[in-house]
């Protein structure tokens, strides 16, 4: 947990660095993380993008109804959108849940249409994000 403590605050640090930080040696380091990455725990190291910053002003929230046997196909298809963040499978009066960023109001447009016409999705709900109080994809450890 430490390790992935030290991940979090900053991914370029170098797995010398993080001994030191830790108290444990430099291999220790290095095994515990390739563990991890086989195991699916680090799944990559990316930049934390401040999306406004690089053009992705609107950010939605899609809640869909799926005909049931077809929602793993809607989920998959939604997936392979570039501006869609994230997919969720979720309980309650939905199926699933989407969060996608877009830069012009045309392409929001464009997506909403097409997610209205994927077959089976049998009713959405969209929301469009106003303000951003908290965005962060990293579980403090």
């Amino acid at each position: 947990m430490k390790i992935l403590s030290a991940l979090n605050e900053d991914a370029r640090r170098s797995s010398r660095e993080i001994a030191e930080t830790i108290g444990v040696s430099t291999g220790t380091v290095y095994n515990r993380m390739k563990r991890m990455t086989e195991r699916g725990v680090i799944r990559g190291y990316i930049p934390l993008l401040n999306h406004t910053k690089t053009g992705y002003v609107f950010t939605i929230l899609i809640l869909i109804q799926v005909e049931g046997e077809y929602i793993t196909d809607v989920e998959e298809r939604l997936a392979a959108t570039k501006e869609v963040m994230a997919v969720y499978d979720i309980t309650g009066d939905f199926d699933v849940a989407l969060i996608a960023k877009f830069k012009t109001q045309a392409s929001l447009n464009a997506f909403i249409k097409s997610v209205l016409k994927t077959p089976h999705i049998r009713r959405t709900v969209t929301s469009m994000v106003l303000n951003v109080v908290k965005e962060d994809p990293r579980i403090q450890t």
